[in-house]
């Protein structure tokens, strides 16, 4: 008798081969690509392409996570990914142009101090994934990168656009780099934005306000962009103020299990 073909047993469920969802991970391909034009663009002293790209990151860096809540694709390979773009977008590529723009005719001074934005990036990154199940997910602790990033950024858009240059505001360049730097790293707290529900209706004037507000941008966006920005990281500390003037008690931590990227 001929002996039967024997079947193959399947791989355990853990060893089978796991996709990778496309929607969300193509926005954080995206704003990888953005970090890194921001890089190739500073080494080619093309400082105000680099700045405008890194907000072109801020904006995919916003879409990815909630593409991904919205469609129901969250993973935990989309939580690293997004960490390790973040700091290419967020950490190297702002201390690259701060550097190059202002910092490196300052001597030691000039790459330490690129160099504390940078590993204040790195972990602040690495705090937020450990973190993001106990902290407040109305609050981030810390200066979020992206707003960092965002300070260095416009802080070289709105200076290249009044004609100053770098060794102009060497200076303010050197005192802002390390100032975002170190507010990453710290237990300042800061208003996350994702309390806000955008599926509830709202006042007319809410509506018109967030047209004003895109007209305000419109008229003048390195400025306003500038601007906003060193208020959100001043607001951290105004708010850490009151509540100790008031003695109010520190804010509360509670899980945030929704929350996959900054």
């Amino acid at each position: 008798m001929a002996d039967l073909p024997t079947r193959k047993p399947l791989p355990p469920p853990d060893k089978r081969r796991r996709g990778i969802y496309i929607l969300p991970n193509l926005f954080t391909t995206a704003a990888l690509f953005a970090g890194f034009y921001a890089i190739v663009q500073a080494m080619n002293l093309n400082f105000e392409q680099s700045a405008v790209a890194i907000f072109i990151a801020m904006v995919l860096d916003g879409l990815d996570g909630r593409v991904a809540r919205l469609t129901r694709t969250q993973s935990a390979f989309g939580a690293e990914y997004d960490s390790l773009s973040d700091m290419v977008s967020f950490g190297v590529a702002p201390a690259l142009v701060a550097y190059e723009w202002a910092l490196k005719g300052m001597g030691k001074l000039g790459w330490i101090a690129a160099f504390i934005y940078c590993a204040g990036a790195a972990l602040r990154l690495a705090r937020f994934n450990t973190n993001i199940d106990i902290v407040d997910k109305r609050f981030f602790q810390g200066l979020p990168s992206p707003a960092a990033a965002a300070l260095i950024a416009g802080m070289v858009w709105v200076a290249i656009d009044n004609g100053f240059s770098g060794d102009d505001l060497r200076w303010f360049a050197c005192f802002l780099t390390i100032f975002a730097g170190i507010t990453m790293v710290s237990n300042v707290m800061y208003y996350s934005g994702k309390s806000i529900n955008l599926r509830r209706s709202v006042p007319f004037i809410v509506v018109f306000a967030v047209v004003l507000g895109f007209a305000l941008i419109s008229s003048y966006p390195p400025g306003v962009l500038f601007a906003m920005f060193l208020a959100y990281a001043a607001s951290g500390y105004v708010m850490l103020v009151v509540r100790r003037l008031r003695r109010q008690p520190p804010l509360p931590r509670t899980p945030d299990p929704e929350s996959e990227s900054e």
